[in-house]
């Protein structure tokens, strides 16, 4: 990662301050940490879910942000989402995308199509939230794209074989909204203000405070510090 000097008379966790920030799938207990989290240090955030009651959950857990009712596997849905959003609080510079799940087991027999339908709704709202958003990040002074994908992305296993093709599909696409993010800020003369990041974990459960000390410190550094850059979060921080 390329090293960037900040600039000495900001403090890091004032840059994301003010910032809004969209968590796609936001309902999760990593959902609530990080909007926690992001709330703490000054961010204005926007949970999105599509369960109602996990969405009045997530409200409770931090009053201050605003909930979203969105099918983001739905592009018509999600583009309203963004005229909703747009209207009520303006532009958007982070969208955290936390859509997940898990299924697997029965080695490769197990791998059903069903299975892979369920997992393949995260990626499909991954393509539509980055796309739906695209200006919105790579117009904005800090916009950060961030999935949340696997270890098991590097040792695929024959039980978790639609899982990991899902995660890789999803790091594949981050990838690429980066190149992007940096080919927008050439054609343009600017200098890269958007990134887009990738959070690799073993198991999430236990670490949902680590993600959402990560995503606050997205702001900390410039775009290039983090574009196109894997982070693997552990019980090390």
């Amino acid at each position: 990662m390329s090293e960037v000097t900040a600039d000495p008379a900001v403090e890091p966790r004032e840059r994301v301050r003010g910032r809004l920030v969209l968590l796609a799938g936001g309902t999760s207990a990593a959902g609530r940490a990080c909007a926690r989290a992001l709330g703490e240090a000054g961010a204005r955030v926007v949970v999105v879910g599509s369960d109602a009651a996990r969405l009045r959950e997530a409200a409770e857990s931090a009053p201050a942000a605003a909930t979203e009712l969105c099918d983001l596997t739905d592009p018509a849905a999600v583009s309203a989402l963004r005229d909703r959003v747009h209207a009520a609080h303006g532009t958007v510079d982070g969208v955290i995308h936390l859509v997940g799940g898990w299924r697997g087991g029965g080695g490769l027999a197990g791998q059903s199509d069903e299975d892979l339908a369920v997992l393949l709704r995260s990626f499909t709202a991954l393509r539509h939230i980055s796309r739906t958003f695209d200006d919105d990040l790579r117009t904005s002074d800090a916009g950060r794209l961030a999935i949340v994908s696997s270890t098991a992305v590097l040792r695929p296993l024959a039980g978790g074989a639609n899982y990991a093709a899902v995660k890789a599909a999803s790091e594949a696409w981050t990838r690429a909204v980066a190149q992007g993010y940096a080919k927008s800020a050439r054609d343009t003369g600017r200098e890269l203000s958007a990134a887009g990041v990738i959070f690799r974990v073993r198991s999430l459960g236990g670490l949902e405070e680590a993600l959402a000390s990560a995503v606050v410190a997205l702001w900390d550094d410039e775009a290039a510090a983090w574009n196109d850059v894997v982070v693997d979060i552990d019980t090390g921080g």
